[in-house]
């Protein structure tokens, strides 16, 4: 009986030795237990179909503010520094001055900082802020007293008197010129090109008159998608985010833990999952797989720990549901058997030298009685 007594004892001893086991561990109970200071700062929330559909609710939809949509950009119009081309029909001495010879460059007319113009005949005009077809009027009118039915057309060699500037994660960041063709953001970032790999589609700023506007790339996807509708006008800023803070911190019983970084608004805990190769089937708990969710004053709000209860294929539906956050950790626990097996490979060194050590003991003693 006695016998029986101490296996017992001692596999009882060894069962609670499971709480040394290596590796981390997340003890619900002690988060659950009212009074512990542990569970004051932290929230345990299962992750169940109220709680998605209560976070659904309480979603704000996404929109582009309306005075971004209601600019539509007018005629083009001319600045300092601009260079025009001045065609005069059957008259190559006005639209070719330096010789047909020579590139079209070299006949073009710069707009003066001040945005004035010279033109033969026709005197200093003012062309700064004024559309391409008012100036043309005006020169055909004057010559008119030289020229029988002079026949002009004016064109822009060089936009430089107007532009955006774009910078972040772009592949060509600098400034894009305005020019007679309307620019709406989508083509800026087409002629700029995108990082794919570090820029945070949904972190687009425009800065437009001291104003900032966060736009999201990802809502392109969306069917009534409206940002090819936002048209950019001079002195316009853009700003593509990086996303090397929109990190999420797999750690636990996963195939492939480490940090994953995403470029889209949303990641849901399904995607997480799959893009570290799921969780070990061999190892991992099917019902603790944890979101730990930090609070910006831990003082003040308590943390959160969302948990899904995974045992059944199907709550993975729920997973697909769940949308994590930056900084968000996932942890997926140990199974039992897992911690228990841990636990007797670090004992089973131990136990083997305090073996060893008691049979050298013992013959020892037994040669000294000799």
């Amino acid at each position: 009986m006695m016998r029986i007594f101490s296996v017992a004892a001692v596999a009882a001893a060894l069962l609670q030795g499971c709480m040394f086991a290596p590796g981390q561990y997340m003890d619900t109970a002690a988060l659950t237990e009212g009074g512990s200071a542990e569970n004051s700062r932290v929230d345990l929330i299962p992750i169940t179909p109220k709680l998605l559909a209560m976070d659904a609710a309480t979603q704000v939809p996404y929109s582009i503010p309306a005075e971004l949509l209601s600019y539509k950009p007018g005629p083009y119009l001319i600045g300092a520094n601009d260079a025009l081309y001045i065609t005069v029909w059957d008259h190559p001495e006005l639209t070719a001055p330096s010789g047909p010879q020579q590139q079209i460059d070299a006949n073009g007319r710069l707009v003066s900082p001040e945005g004035n113009l010279f033109y033969p005949y026709v005197g200093e005009l003012v062309a700064k802020g004024r559309s391409i077809e008012a100036l043309r009027s005006e020169i055909t009118d004057k010559l008119r007293q030289y020229i029988d039915s002079p026949q002009v057309d004016v064109s822009v060699l060089r936009f430089a008197s107007q532009k955006v500037v774009i910078t972040g994660a772009v592949v060509k960041a600098g400034p894009l010129p305005i020019t007679t063709i309307a620019m709406n953001v989508m083509e800026a970032l087409g002629t700029v090109g995108i990082d794919p790999i570090n820029a945070d589609l949904s972190n687009l700023t425009l800065t437009r008159g001291g104003k900032r506007y966060t736009l999201d790339l990802d809502t392109l996807n969306l069917e009534k998608s409206r940002l090819n509708d936002i048209y950019l006008k001079d002195g316009d800023q853009l700003y593509l985010a990086y996303n090397d803070r929109k990190r999420i911190y797999v750690m636990g019983e996963v195939m492939q833990p480490r940090a994953l970084t995403f470029k889209t608004r949303s990641m849901n805990l399904s995607d997480v999952l799959g893009s570290v190769g799921g969780v070990n089937q061999n190892t991992s708990n099917a019902d603790a797989i944890y979101v730990i969710r930090g609070a910006q004053n831990i003082n003040v709000e308590p943390a959160k720990v969302f948990q899904l209860q995974a045992g059944s294929p199907s709550a993975m539906a729920l997973a697909t549901r769940f949308d994590v956050q930056p900084q968000d950790v996932v942890f997926v626990g140990p199974a039992n058997i897992t911690r228990w097996n841990r636990f007797i490979s670090q004992l089973i060194p131990s136990a083997t030298i305090i073996g060893i050590g008691a049979s050298t003991q013992n013959n020892l003693s037994e040669a000294s009685n000799r």
